[in-house]
């Protein structure tokens, strides 16, 4: 395992073992709404405070991108080719109501591009973990994408329209198509983990609109190690950017794509 993985994946358990103490209790949480449906612990400012220790304390010349406290330079003051994309717990609404889906998500980028990734899951032990060029893990066991051909046999994985709801009309509407034309689809509610499952063959393919490159980054780059493919709605690479994202084994994404586009609504030409 790369170096530079090795510290994320500290990061991801020192987080995960403040999720796991505060899992015992979750009837002393203090749950704030940052937004309708969309909701902040201290659980998560703990763990993402973990998180950036680790990181800083290791790499203290890189920037930071995390989910609750925003962008954060270097220590130093200076630019930073290196960013860290953190998702200290995606899944928090599973989390809160004791539904074990949820995930420490952990991601670097050079220059934009993603170079390394860890989805570490609390309830499992599952650590799924990925770097540039090195293939995607699953526990050290190296994983890959699904072999299914063929969109009637997919499992397919979502996420519902929880923050704005503009565009609900026209998720419907790939939701019923897809309901139809696939094996099933499941909304278990924590992007990263939906991810790393479709990087692992679990899911075949998975798609949303309106995420954030912290529910997204890590995952994006087991799929592209696991031999899958991600895209925006217009089959382009500027997902961390839109928010909308389609992923799956080449077959399925190739087939569940034009599905996507074909209901997409006009401001969501990504």
């Amino acid at each position: 395992m790369h170096a530079t993985l090795n510290i994320a994946v500290k990061a991801a358990r020192r987080a995960a073992t403040i999720i796991n103490r505060a899992s015992t209790q979750l009837d002393l949480l203090t749950v704030q709404s940052k937004s309708p449906n969309d909701f902040v612990t201290e659980v998560d400012r703990a763990a993402e405070q973990a998180i950036i220790e680790v990181l800083r304390d290791a790499f203290p010349g890189h920037s930071i991108l995390a989910e609750e406290s925003g962008e954060s330079g270097p220590a130093n003051g200076q630019q930073s080719e290196f960013t860290w994309i953190i998702d200290p717990l995606d899944g928090t609404t599973n989390f809160i109501h004791g539904f074990p889906q949820y995930a420490v998500s952990i991601a670097q980028t050079k220059n934009g591009v993603l170079e390394h990734a860890v989805v570490y899951d609390p309830n499992t032990n599952e650590l799924f973990t990925a770097s540039r060029g090195s293939g995607a893990f699953l526990n050290d066991r190296r994983i890959r994408v699904s072999r299914r051909n063929r969109l009637s046999e997919a499992l397919i994985g979502t996420g519902f329209p929880y923050r704005q709801f503009d565009n609900v009309d026209a998720y419907l509407g790939m939701f019923k198509e897809l309901t139809q034309k696939t094996a099933g689809i499941r909304r278990p509610g924590a992007a990263a983990l939906d991810l790393a499952y479709v990087a692992a063959g679990r899911f075949d393919g998975f798609w949303e609109m309106g995420l954030s490159p912290w529910d997204m980054a890590a995952g994006a780059l087991l799929i592209q190690e696991a031999g899958g493919l991600i895209s925006d709605l217009s089959g382009e690479a500027s997902y961390l950017t839109t928010g909308n994202v389609v992923a799956g084994s080449p077959k399925i994404f190739g087939q569940l794509l034009p599905i996507i586009q074909a209901w997409r609504p006009a401001n969501q030409q990504a």
